[in-house]
């Protein structure tokens, strides 16, 4: 004969398996349901935003980076410039080319920040005119030497366009 206390703790163990089992998939899908977690539209919004101030970035950067040639360019110029001035003070002319400067006033001829390229413009000296008269003649040229090259004594850039200043490269 079966006990009735087995019984009951037989049916009270089936009911907690059956319990566990019945309870696992309701709480399953209470859980997804009731689950945080974000939908398409929300991760498009975020998305969207992100694209937005990506853009914004770039065009702070790609601005960043012409001041920053700009920047380059003018001290650059500058050097160049000072070399040639402190050439005439030690030699009383102006460097024929630019490649006398090398190594004693500059260490090597700059590249173009914005051309990428070591192509600069000359300006020579033209002795004689209204804004530059003739200096007076220096030793070479009184021993006979009256026919050297007036030289160089400004440098400019050849890249075409303006600055973010609206001041033309070869202006500058």
């Amino acid at each position: 004969m079966v006990n009735p206390m087995e019984t009951m703790n037989v049916r009270s163990s089936q009911f907690a398996v059956r319990s566990s089992r019945e309870s696992s998939p309701a709480h399953c899908q209470r859980r997804t349901a009731n689950q945080s977690g974000f939908t398409l539209i929300e991760l498009l919004v975020v998305v969207t935003i992100i694209g937005i101030l990506a853009g914004i970035a770039l065009v702070n950067v790609r601005g960043a980076q012409k001041k920053a040639q700009e920047a380059a360019l003018r001290a650059d110029l500058h050097e160049m410039r000072k070399a040639i001035d402190d050439y005439y003070a030690d030699k009383q002319k102006f460097p024929g080319d630019l490649n006398e400067l090398v190594p004693k006033y500059l260490r090597k001829i700059p590249a173009d920040p914005i051309t990428k390229a070591v192509d600069w413009e000359t300006v020579q000296n033209q002795p004689g005119t209204e804004d530059s008269p003739a200096p007076e003649p220096t030793e070479a040229e009184k021993n006979g030497n009256e026919g050297a090259a007036p030289g160089i004594v400004d440098v400019k850039s050849k890249a075409r366009g303006k600055t973010s200043d609206n001041v033309p490269y070869d202006q500058l």
